[in-house]
């Protein structure tokens, strides 16, 4: 699975592709190229109460799994106490994700700035 052109794309809010993305714009493209399409929502990504009410809403369509499969999407908690932000895990303990600031990119679960944010794994469960 091809993912390497998405490495450096800048962070756009609302960014859907192809050329920028947001965080929820990057998970939604990376499971496309797994065959999988995600449901979209467009807010604002400094909203961040309204990035976690929407995730709470959205929870029973997503499983919570204890450890991380190809792909799932990893909620994290960016600037904030709850969680506001997705990345997709790609395997071999590693993450793409986007965030204001900072291009698509690719962190490991265990990195030291993002391991402690991580609120969980989830696959969809249509």
């Amino acid at each position: 699975m091809q993912i390497v052109d998405l490495i450096g794309k800048p962070f756009v809010d609302g960014g859907r592709g192809p050329d920028n993305f947001d965080c929820w714009g990057l998970a939604a493209e990376v499971y496309k190229r797994f065959g999988k399409d995600l449901p979209d929502y467009k807010i604002c990504c400094e909203d961040a109460s309204r990035i976690n009410a929407e995730m709470e809403t959205q929870r029973p369509r997503w499983k919570q799994i204890d450890d991380p499969i190809i792909p799932c999407l990893v909620v994290m908690r960016a600037g904030s106490n709850f969680a506001n932000h997705v990345g997709v895990y790609i395997g071999e303990g590693k993450i793409i994700h986007t965030l204001s600031g900072i291009s698509a990119s690719i962190i490991r679960v265990d990195d030291p700035n993002w391991r402690k944010r991580i609120e969980g794994y989830y696959v969809p469960r249509w």
